[in-house]
């Protein structure tokens, strides 16, 4: 039986983490024995299909620090901790000895974690690891300093085998947003999307879903959504406002009490799918899994994408999806309640576009990574 090491870390949201157990379900499916290393804080209400999930010692960053690496007591992840967590990621591979190594998003993202991440790589060369693959995401976060696109290709030509970019040509190619695509043009494979299965139940409960990913920086949007929603063609119907296990005590204590009584607040919804199959209107930042959990449903779409610190990807997402006719959007900057409430009619009244955006992400990974490693042994 052919294995995989699939490594994985969440350091704020938990959106690596639910595309990955995807990935990794699929290839469970496709005959492949999956180990992920998951590095960040333990989530619940992932389904990673059988995989062996080893948990290593967690990480995590603050939104106003990206940069460093805090324990899971919230002190700094200091060098004694990093190399113990080094040593036991290698010994993992030594272990396993996988035919195929998978890193989510490095080397195009979790430059925090090259202290692991470049002796685990180097090792698997050095031991033979037959295929070499990164996952990474359509659309790249803009990177500012010089230089950092050249670093990524070079670990790329050195390390890697394989870049699968999950997501549609058609819609976001890897070239918009990484500008040495060109260079690596021989090792990128599009997966579409990897977008959930349809739900097997469709629950008519809410006729608006109201989201906001972990809840580490959806607080705005959920303020002016509960806000706005009395104002609108909903008002009185029932919503479902699902807050995130991130957002802080008091912040998710004050939106339930403030919120009417037909707009039910929860942190987290197990059978998010199956709401959302049912419902009319989505509002949602515009994260990877958040849009394609969309897609899949079917409704109508706000997406108030994410833009603090300079982030670009979910603003280019938004854009490019109101272009092709799926959504309405409001700009972070401009969020507020008028603002929404107006949005959320142009949405319920507006024809909604049929996505042409291939959503067999996960179907097509567990294909082409068995299939490209075949093709290297032959």
């Amino acid at each position: 039986m052919r294995r995989a090491l699939v490594y994985v870390q969440h350091l704020l949201g938990v959106g690596h983490v639910a595309r990955i157990s995807r990935v990794a379900a699929a290839l469970g499916r496709s005959g492949v024995k999956v180990t992920v290393a998951s590095g960040g804080a333990p989530v619940a209400g992932f389904d990673f299909g059988g995989s062996d999930v080893i948990q290593l010692d967690p990480v995590h960053v603050r939104a106003d620090a990206m940069g460093v690496l805090l324990a899971a007591d919230g002190a700094v992840f200091d060098a004694e901790r990093q190399a113990a967590r080094r040593s036991a990621l290698v010994a993992l591979l030594d272990r396993l000895r996988p035919d195929i190594l998978l890193t989510e998003a490095f080397p195009f993202g979790r430059r925090q974690m090259r202290f692991e991440l470049l002796p685990l790589l180097e090792h698997a060369r050095a031991i033979g690891t037959p295929l070499i693959a990164c996952s990474i995401r359509d659309i790249l976060q803009e990177r500012a300093k010089p230089g950092r696109a050249e670093e990524t290709a070079e670990l790329v030509e050195r390390f890697y085998d394989l870049v699968l970019v999950h997501g549609d040509p058609a819609f976001a190619p890897l070239g918009a947003t990484f500008p040495l695509a060109k260079r690596i043009a021989e090792k990128i494979a599009y997966t579409g999307i990897v977008a959930p299965e349809p739900p097997d139940m469709i629950s008519r409960e809410h006729r608006v879903v109201v989201s906001a990913g972990g809840g580490s920086v959806g607080a705005a949007l959920l303020d002016a959504a509960v806000a706005a929603l009395p104002m609108t063609r909903f008002a009185g119907q029932p919503a479902l406002v699902l807050t995130g296990a991130n957002l802080p005590d008091n912040a998710f204590d004050r939106l339930r009490a403030g919120a009417p009584r037909w707009i039910r607040v929860e942190r987290f919804q197990p059978d998010l799918a199956a709401h959302l199959a049912g419902a009319d209107l989505s509002i949602s930042q515009a994260g990877y899994n958040t849009v394609a959990d969309v897609l899949v449903a079917g409704c109508a779409a706000v997406f108030v994408p994410y833009a603090a610190g300079g982030e670009t990807e979910q603003p280019m997402r938004a854009r490019l999806l109101a272009e092709h006719g799926l959504c309405e959007t409001v700009g972070e900057a401009g969020l507020s309640t008028d603002a929404l409430a107006a949005a959320i009619e142009r949405a319920a009244a507006g024809r909604r576009g049929r996505p042409s955006i291939d959503l067999n992400g996960a179907h097509r990974t567990a294909m082409i990574l068995p299939g490209h490693l075949s093709a290297r042994k032959a």
